[in-house]
């Protein structure tokens, strides 16, 4: 009895699993391919979450339902967790960082003179109501001061920009400015990148601006890429 019950639920975790990975699967497709707003891929993705969650719930209680029994079912309740647990982590994960990171989606190490964006598709300055907040969530987005020549830093910025795979926009070092879009992996959410080069008396100071294009919170995406990206570069200027 325990033995049938565990094979059914494996039965019914396999399934969710699957169609947990095939909801997120055509939502995604969705969305990169330019034919569905992100509000509807994203509800797309939640029914795939909570169909993982669903296939999560069936597979653990297969595993209660086989106890000690070695022939109840056990390889087909394992297979249903394992297909069901990326989306529902990746749902949890989710929901973590919108819960826990800070509703704002525009970060600038310089939030007294932030870059200005020039050649994106919707130019705007830095919005002040963010100042107080990202200080507060981010301490750490702060400029980075380097003791090269601003030639040699801005050479070095593009260069990194360029080995990130990010999609560059503008590039003149007359004007002392990169910018370009970065790509999310999973969605393919376009983030608005700004660096900026200005000359100090021991080197050059590179500032940095991030925004998303779409939503009003990025979960702290933008940040973790200003500070992944300045670490980098602080590591390539003193190779």
């Amino acid at each position: 009895m325990h033995s049938a019950s565990a094979r059914r639920l494996g039965l019914l975790s396999i399934l969710l699993g699957l169609a947990s990975l095939g909801l997120l699967a055509v939502s995604i497709r969705g969305f990169r391919a330019g034919g569905w707003p992100w509000p509807q891929a994203y509800e797309l993705a939640g029914w795939g979450v909570w169909a993982a969650t669903g296939g999560v719930v069936a597979a653990l209680g297969g595993l209660v339902a086989r106890g000690r029994n070695p022939r109840g079912g056990g390889g087909i309740v394992l297979l249903g967790l394992i297909l069901s647990l990326p989306v529902a982590g990746l749902g949890a994960a989710f929901e973590i960082t919108a819960r826990t990171t800070s509703p704002i989606n525009d970060i600038s190490t310089d939030t007294d003179d932030p870059p200005v964006f020039w050649f994106t598709a919707t130019p705007s300055d830095y919005p002040a109501e963010n100042t107080g907040p990202q200080r507060a969530a981010y301490p750490d987005v702060r400029p980075l001061d380097l003791p090269v020549a601003a030639d040699e830093a801005f050479a070095a910025a593009l260069a990194l920009v360029e080995n990130h795979g990010w999609e560059v926009l503008s590039a003149d070092p007359a004007e002392s400015q990169i910018e370009a879009i970065a790509t999310s992996r999973l969605f393919g959410f376009e983030d608005e990148v700004a660096i900026r080069i200005t000359k100090t008396d021991t080197g050059t100071r590179i500032d940095m601006r991030s925004r998303s294009r779409l939503g009003q919170i990025d979960r702290g995406a933008n940040a973790r890429r200003i500070e992944a990206y300045l670490e980098k570069l602080e590591t390539r200027a003193q190779d």
